[in-house]
Parts: structure tokens; sequence; C-alpha cells
């Protein structure tokens, strides 16, 4: 028997857990879901919260950095960035 990885990332709207998902790639190291990252119209989970609640371990999130004045209304990266794993028996 092993230990494989998934690994769930989801990006939310802001530094909370319970903040909406926006955006979000899947990795399944077992193969059990194929698939590509963000082939899927609606996310795996509404909140990060949700996933915790699913049983996803969080291992990182992004840090909160401080906003450049006159910078608000740029468009960039998805700052609010979480990485969840889940260690299945096969």
């Amino acid at each position: 028997m092993s230990t494989l990885q998934q690994v769930l990332v989801l990006y939310l709207k802001s530094s909370a857990l319970d903040s909406a998902v926006i955006g979000w790639a899947r990795y399944d190291g077992t193969g059990e879901q194929p698939g590509e990252p963000g082939d899927s119209s609606e996310p795996p989970y509404e909140t990060g919260l949700a996933a915790l609640q699913d049983g996803w371990r969080l291992i990182q999130a992004s840090p909160i950095e401080a906003h450049v004045p006159g910078s608000e209304f740029t468009t960039s990266y998805l700052k609010f960035e979480f990485f969840f794993e889940k260690l299945v028996e096969l």
C-alpha cells in the first residue's frame, strides 16, 4: 500500500479562508481524477473553509502585503493563494 498526494490550489477573494473561491487548480498524484487544472467552470469548493471541512489540509497561504497607493485598479496576479493537500492510501 502506498500513500500518494493530491494538491488543491485555491485563489480566494480575500485573505480570509471563508471568502469566495475565484480561481483554482487541482493536481492528482493518484491518477484517480484525471483532468487539467481549471478544467471546470465551477470551483471545487465555495470557500477555503469548505475545503478544510472536507478533509483538505492547509499547507501554505500567501503573505499579506500592503497595497501601493494608486495600484487599486491594476490587473495582476491573484494574490490570495492557498495550497491544500490530501494524502490518499492506495
